[in-house]
């Protein structure tokens, strides 16, 4: 306690509770998505709508528009649906900027999400659409106080796997002793009665854990060395870390700084659609499967005095498609290279926007040992690595095998990672993840990553905003360009999410069809 101040303590601990976002997640300013009502009245008479990409947003868009009676047609450069909204399987390929085409070997029924893995509970239109489309959801595990910190280092807990819920406890507790404390020697006179005061510290010794003296002690609460049972087995209570421990082990460092449960979007109760998340996509792809094109490779964009131009590539060679409007999804990274005649302001929006690099890796089990051996169902290990975090399912649970996604990583962390090749790539993940799961040695059996900034058609994991593009881009692309519409989760504040392409789609549809029908239609997300 000796060698750190209380100023510094408080300040550290303040941020492991929840005070900052974590810098990785890159979410920006993020708000929730209710669902609204969406009967538009009016008809769009056949107009022709062209949509650029059959991700969330694309598909969403015809799949609004087509209820209202436009013509759509949506162009989709890949040889499947949901963009990003992708769900790993056996025959599943990815092709990567610099590498060869990689396919899936997992077995059947054995899945990761690459993208989305989460809906929280108040994304209500994401949950709206789940409904609508009769997509089975089912609850996500995001919260497990039974995984893991891992923090590799020259602390006396480094290069040391630490539950969850000791160091949750442990910090919590110094905290509130260290509150008590100053409440009880007058450090908060000014602010507090004696009677406020005395039931603050009673909250404070609840909250930590403290005893009668105001002094933290390891409790049930932070786990079991020994587990209690039948007979003369009462439990044993393992001691609890030195603060000073935790502090230079790097458990208070900004990789760590990811209490999940006080974070808004990451609050339980989250869900996540049975079988995988691209069972979303899959079910829009059914709604709108007569307008689609897939493997057509757009390479212009014009608007026209009337109209708008589209030139497109596909197996047969090239084409021209001319629509009264068009909807373009096209994630920025990808919108940058393709041909138009944009006004500047628009050009420079696309140029500005950066997308953040990301990248998981899903690492397939002969048996689920971190159930079975180590009782986890669910929930993140968190590392101050290049891992950054290691996924467990949150489905079959007590299933024969499984996979768990070996690292999630951002920003320089997932570039240095997605520059080696896919088998660097998982030697990487095994050697830094047998340092938590010993088991990795005898109960691996493949894998498959996927590194978003360098995907074909994506190019980054989803838009980030500074405080100059949010507030001088962004405003660029949330109206049209004369017959060309811009949707996407990078023109909501719900980057990163479903719910950002769901409203984005519906915002979108509702300015177009008030333009073509000539209505004062307004649809009101809440922003």
């Amino acid at each position: 306690m000796k060698t750190i101040s209380r100023r510094d303590f408080l300040g550290k601990g303040a941020m492991l509770a929840g005070g900052t976002y974590p810098a990785m997640m890159a979410l920006g300013l993020l708000r929730p998505a209710p669902a609204h009502a969406f009967n538009l009245e009016g008809n769009g008479n056949g107009k022709h709508i062209v949509i650029l990409g059959a991700g969330l947003a694309g598909m969403t868009s015809a799949y609004e528009l087509t209820k209202l009676g436009y013509r759509c047609t949506i162009l989709e450069a890949r040889v499947r649906t949901g963009g990003r909204c992708w769900s790993i399987r056996n025959g599943s390929t990815q092709t990567e900027t610099d590498k060869p085409t990689a396919t899936a070997r997992f077995d059947e029924g054995q899945y990761f999400n690459a993208g989305p893995s989460r809906i929280p509970h108040n994304h209500e239109l994401t949950l709206h659409y789940c409904k609508e489309l009769g997509v089975p959801i089912q609850v996500y595990n995001n919260v497990n106080e039974g995984a893991y910190y891992f923090a590799e280092g020259k602390g006396p807990l480094s290069n040391k796997k630490i539950k969850v819920r000791e160091v949750h406890n442990d910090i919590r507790g110094y905290m509130s002793e260290m509150l008590a404390k100053s409440i009880d020697h007058g450090g908060l006179d000014g602010a507090l009665t004696k009677e406020d005061a005395e039931k603050v510290i009673e909250y404070l010794k609840a909250e930590g854990g403290l005893d009668v003296d105001k002094l933290y002690k390891a409790s049930a609460r932070r786990g079991y060395t020994e587990m209690y049972g039948a007979g003369d087995k009462p439990g044993k209570i393992g001691d609890p870390h030195k603060l000073a421990e935790l502090i230079h082990s790097g458990l208070m460092d900004p990789d760590f700084y990811n209490v999940a449960e006080y974070t808004y979007e990451l609050q339980m109760t989250m869900f996540q659609a049975v079988g995988g998340m691209d069972k979303i996509a899959t079910a829009l792809e059914k709604k709108v499967a007569p307008f689609l094109k897939m493997g057509a490779e757009v390479t212009d964009i014009t608007n026209l005095p009337e109209g708008v131009k589209v030139l497109y590539t596909d197996a047969t060679g090239k084409h021209e498609l001319n629509a009264d409007l068009c909807i373009c999804t096209l994630p920025l990274p990808v919108l940058s290279n393709i041909n138009h005649n944009f006004s500047a302001d628009v050009s420079r929006a696309i140029d500005y926007i950066g997308y953040i690099p990301t990248g998981k890796i899903g690492l397939q089990f002969k048996r689920r040992f971190w159930e079975e051996d180590e009782h986890i169902y669910g929930g993140i290990t968190h590392t101050n690595n290049d891992l950054t975090q290691v996924f467990y399912p949150s489905y079959d649970y007590l299933g024969k095998k499984g996979i768990l996604i070996g690292y999630y990583n951002f920003n320089e962390k997932a570039q240095k990672i997605g520059a080696l090749s896919f088998a660097e790539r998982e030697k990487f993940a095994l050697e830094k993840g047998r340092l938590i799961h010993p088991q990795y040695d005898k109960e691996f059996e493949n894998s498959f990553s996927v590194s978003w900034h360098k995907t074909r058609y994506s190019l980054g994991g989803w838009a980030v905003y500074n405080t100059d593009t949010r507030k001088n881009q962004y405003p660029a692309l949330l109206k049209p360009n004369k017959q060309v519409y811009f949707a996407g989760e990078h023109l909501t504040y719900l980057n990163a999410w479903m719910a950002g392409a769901f409203e984005s789609a519906r915002s979108t549809v509702a300015a177009l069809h008030a333009r073509v029908g000539g209505q004062q239609v307004q649809y009101k997300a809440q922003q």
